[in-house]
């Protein structure tokens, strides 16, 4: 693959992220019912940031589609258990949400 092409999906992937956190920025504006700090703006950032080079990294690796769809599934719920550890604390850790 071309380095340019490269750069673009790291441009892409990171306006999906810009995109993605805007969502509860722009929430916060019109309801009290969302409520982040600026460290869950960096928190989730840095999440979402990790996904994508995982995602990245992932494609970058292999080349078959099975693998590349299996290993896509296993990022996408790791990713999910993590968000929702971090959210509402399912397994009890100390970083657990309330």
């Amino acid at each position: 693959m071309q380095l340019t092409s490269d750069f673009r999906r790291l441009g892409y992937f990171l306006l999906g992220i810009a995109v993605l956190l805007l969502i509860p920025f722009l929430a916060m504006q019109f309801t009290e019912e969302v409520n982040w700090s600026g460290g869950d703006f960096l928190v989730m950032g840095g999440l979402l940031f990790l996904f994508a080079v995982g995602i990245e990294a992932m494609l970058q690796a292999t080349k078959q589609t099975r693998t590349r769809i299996l290993l896509g599934l296993f990022l996408l719920v790791l990713f999910l258990l993590i968000w929702a550890e971090l959210a509402v604390g399912i397994f009890g850790s100390p970083f657990a949400g309330s």
